[in-house]
């Protein structure tokens, strides 16, 4: 099986995620491998003058992303160096772990339509080669 990367939402995953009920918060859990050198490909204009590398063009979605964020009402929980994992493969490396809370699937769907989150996206867009995003849900099942 070729390698494959994942960079943009799954429209069919998109479609059942935001389709199943909506009841309360959701954590984004996002693992993230940024390219040595970002490609602004897709919005040349946004790209500083003389290229920046992927871990600089992230920062610039993370600076920009943030404020739209928490005016969503959702909040940057962490974001941190990803190491080796002590459960699961030894040769699947990870640049940045991010977890990220919306009120709501509504509220993040609202954010990720944003014109101005859009805009700023394409930061991350030139920054990952690769990256996986896990929605969680609070459960009191086990607490």
């Amino acid at each position: 099986m070729p390698d494959q990367r994942f960079i943009e939402v799954d429209q069919s995953a998109a479609m059942a995620f935001f389709g199943s009920p909506d009841d309360g918060p959701v954590t984004m859990l996002n693992l993230i491998k940024l390219r040595d050198r970002a490609d602004y490909s897709h919005a040349p204009d946004l790209e500083p003058a003389g290229g920046i590398d992927g871990r600089r063009a992230y920062q610039l979605y993370v600076e920009g992303i943030e404020p739209l964020l928490v005016k969503s009402g959702g909040a940057l929980l962490f974001l941190g160096e990803a190491e080796s994992f002590l459960i699961g493969p030894q040769d699947e490396k990870w640049d940045l772990v991010m977890l990220v809370r919306q009120a709501s699937k509504q509220a993040f769907l609202s954010f990720a339509e944003d014109q101005e989150a859009q805009r700023i996206t394409a930061h991350r867009t030139a920054a990952v080669f690769d990256s996986r995003l896990l929605p969680a849900r609070p459960t009191e099942q086990f607490l």
